[in-house]
């Protein structure tokens, strides 16, 4: 990975799985690492267990609910306010939950987290990603987003919750999203692109009880490990050979086809304009 020494990097989900790993590549190379993630003392021991093995002192935690949108405006305006230049955002995090839950907010779960955080960050950080000679936005989808579709009149899972089709709903928005930020930001030196990283053994699913959680001692014989997991993603984040590429999905560090729908250009803008209103944002980026 080419040295990130004086590049300044976000990394959301960073205290476990491919989060963990992304921040701790990153901070190897010299980068400034802002690490963020909900829980305060996995936080306080992953800056700690990365500064230690890198001895890179440039490591910081910021805790953050990114399912509270109240939050995640917080966030932005710490991170502008000690970084203006943000060179690289990683929107890496994400839930998986078994039963419907809503946010603080009020909105369900893992469209709160999975996807409209996403949404919030990504616009809310732009002013700091166009400062950057060249501003990376990297999300971290799957491959299960395949199949999927948007649920237009029940997003939110209220007339018939499943667990697997909010997670790839979630999923699947999080490629359009990119999809229709790269066209919008068209012209700028911010660049956008999705991955696949992998089955990766990391604990999304497996934490849950039942026959998922019992599958958890089988994962690191059939799945990949965090480290190779995050490859695709250090490399969109780092390598000059994707300096001006955007739009595109990633898996194992090829620029491939996402699914039919992720396609459907009248679909994203329509995902665009009910994000804004559910995040109470204006309809077009803007940024000084």
């Amino acid at each position: 990975m080419p040295q990130m020494t004086g590049k300044v990097c976000l990394v959301t989900g960073a205290t476990s799985g491919i989060g963990l790993a992304t921040a701790h590549a990153l901070a190897k190379d010299g980068a400034t690492v802002i690490a963020v993630a909900r829980n305060a003392q996995r936080g306080a021991e992953a800056v700690a267990q990365i500064r230690q093995a890198t001895g890179n002192p440039a490591v910081v935690f910021l805790r953050t609910d990114l399912s509270v949108q109240a939050e995640v405006r917080r966030l932005a305006e710490d991170v502008a306010r000690r970084y203006p230049c943000v060179d690289v955002l990683i929107n890496n995090a994400a839930a998986f939950n078994m039963r419907r839950r809503l946010s603080a907010d009020g909105i369900e779960l893992t469209w709160a987290l999975d996807y409209l955080s996403v949404y919030l960050l990504t616009r809310l950080l732009l002013g700091p990603l166009a400062a950057s000679a060249q501003g990376r936005i990297v999300t971290v989808s799957t491959i299960v987003h395949h199949g999927a579709r948007l649920h237009f009149d029940d997003l939110e899972g209220q007339q018939g919750y499943g667990s697997f089709r909010a997670y790839r709903q979630a999923k699947l928005a999080e490629i359009m999203f990119t999809y229709e930020l790269a066209r919008r930001l068209a012209g700028t030196r911010i660049t956008a692109n999705a991955l696949h990283p992998g089955i990766v053994a990391t604990r999304i699913f497996t934490r849950h009880v039942g026959i998922l959680g019992a599958l958890e001692p089988l994962m690191p014989l059939v799945m990949l490990s965090p480290q190779a997991g995050a490859a695709t993603t250090l490399y969109l984040a780092a390598s000059p050979d994707v300096a001006r590429v955007t739009g595109q999905y990633f898996d194992r560090r090829k620029a491939v086809r996402s699914s039919p729908a992720s396609y459907d250009a009248a679909a994203a803008r329509r995902l665009w304009e009910i994000s804004a209103e559910m995040t109470g944002l204006p309809s077009e980026p803007s940024w000084p």
